[in-house]
């Protein structure tokens, strides 16, 4: 491991011990933004605590959204925004999300590009009634349209399953953006 590597690691182990001490306030406070607009699940991951890594810190929150109620898993999925949508458009995604569009390509679509993309965002919301969620990050904008157009052949528990898989990486990714 080269001493690079080794300083990070010990960095994101003294932030996570740090974070692991914090009373549960401040806990949420700086893990606000991991779940989109979700404090509820840092508020419950926080007794799970102390946390020896991000991937354990990762799983008691995802432990938290496996264990809601259905109702607390749509509100979840519901507090994603639609990807290059009406937040987007008025600049009021939040400072993740529009990093993880913008990587995305997102908001380089083409006037074609744009309307293929609302459109699939409609027939998501109106088969299923919660806004599409992938993990971008990695994806290009065409990928991510051709898994809206692929997931529209799925069920609804399958999507609700899959939309919260989605969430959860998009959680890791974010973990590891904080501490990694």
């Amino acid at each position: 491991m080269s001493t690079h590597t080794t300083n990070a690691a010990t960095r994101s182990d003294a932030a996570l011990a740090e974070l692991s001490r914090l009373p549960q306030d401040a806990f949420v406070a700086r893990l606000e933004g991991i779940f989109e607009h979700s404090p509820w699940i840092a508020e419950r991951a926080w007794r799970a605590r102390p946390f020896d890594g991000i991937a354990t810190l990762h799983a008691a929150m995802c432990e938290v959204v496996d264990s809601a109620a259905t109702s607390e898993q749509l509100a979840l999925i519901c507090a994603h925004p639609e990807l290059a949508g009406k937040e987007a458009e008025e600049g009021t995604l939040t400072t993740a999300s529009t990093g993880e569009q913008r990587g995305a390509g997102l908001d380089q679509c083409s006037k074609d590009e744009l309307q293929r993309l609302r459109k699939l965002n409609r027939q998501y919301l109106d088969r299923f009634g919660f806004p599409f969620v992938v993990a971008v990050k990695g994806l290009t904008r065409h990928e991510i349209m051709d898994r809206v157009e692929a997931r529209l052949a799925n069920d609804r528990d399958t999507e609700l399953r899959t939309s919260l898989h989605e969430i959860g990486k998009i959680a890791r990714f974010r973990l590891d953006a904080l501490f990694g």
